[in-house]
């Protein structure tokens, strides 16, 4: 259900890794279809190995990923972005989630409660984002995203900023929060419940349930507290209003830089909220 227009920040995984990616981008070779795949994958991951990836984990990725046509089709078709207010509502937060938030919202209100004192951010805005990215986890995407950012990276179109989310997830591979195998998503890479781009996951990203690791596809604690650290982060005030015209909107613009959809989420979070 993400899409790519989204874009929920320019700030990748930190300036180390924006430059070293750059690198990397310039010098493996980009191309249009799948011919030049696997040379491109070879200077990748030559590359990688240079930034500090380590060879197990480029073994464990890369091996076996080739490129795919279905990626590169999504990718050129993003048409949700074009509805109405009205259409997207009805899309994206439709009647139904409303009652489900308001449902989950009172099961999981300690936890909520405990992410609000700690990050700021109130628990419906939560609601909204968890409901409008993934139907609260129904759909978060069964891609490899490995496989996705690999094609994307590889493709002419964008390859600079894909390839900075694909040293990000062998980051997050690394580091051992996922393996390449757990680590599925949505066509352009995004991962989790509520669909955090690579780069974000590795710096965003938080332990909300205490067991080490992070993990955005399968504990609900560690999705909502880092998309509460995301807001906060990038300047959400405890508190404040969060529709058009009050100070908390203008971080909406950072998870989404669609109008339409910041405009939804503010939305959907007030008929939760009442």
């Amino acid at each position: 259900m993400a899409m790519l227009t989204r874009v929920k920040t320019a700030i990748f995984a930190g300036l180390t890794v924006v430059s070293l990616a750059a690198g990397a981008a310039n010098a493996a070779q980009c191309g249009n279809n799948a011919a030049g795949f696997e040379t491109w994958k070879r200077q990748f991951e030559a590359e990688a190995l240079r930034m500090g990836i380590s060879q197990r984990t480029l073994a464990r990725s890369m091996n076996g990923v080739t490129y795919d046509p279905q990626v590169i089709r999504l990718d050129r078709n993003q048409k949700s972005f074009k509805l109405s207010l009205d259409q997207f509502m009805q899309r994206r937060a439709p009647a139904s989630y409303v009652t489900k938030a308001k449902n989950l919202m009172k099961q999981n209100a300690a936890l909520l409660s405990r992410i609000e004192q700690r990050y700021g951010v109130q628990p419906e805005i939560l609601m909204a984002i968890w409901g409008m990215e993934t139907g609260f986890g129904a759909n978060s995407g069964n891609m490899s995203v490995i496989r996705s950012l690999s094609t994307l990276a590889y493709d002419c179109r964008r390859s600079a900023f894909f390839t900075n989310e694909l040293i990000a997830a062998l980051h997050i591979v690394e580091r051992g929060d996922m393996t390449p195998e757990q680590l599925r998503g949505a066509w352009a890479g995004e991962i989790g419940q509520t669909q955090f781009l690579a780069s974000n996951y590795d710096k965003f990203g938080v332990d909300g349930d205490g067991n080490g690791h992070v993990d955005l596809i399968r504990s609900r604690a560690d999705v909502l507290a880092s998309t509460a650290n995301f807001l906060k982060q990038h300047g959400w005030r405890a508190g404040a209003g969060y529709q058009p015209g009050e100070p908390n909107f203008r971080v909406l613009q950072d998870w989404n830089r669609a109008t339409v959809y910041q405009q939804a989420l503010a939305l959907f979070a007030s008929k939760i909220a009442k």
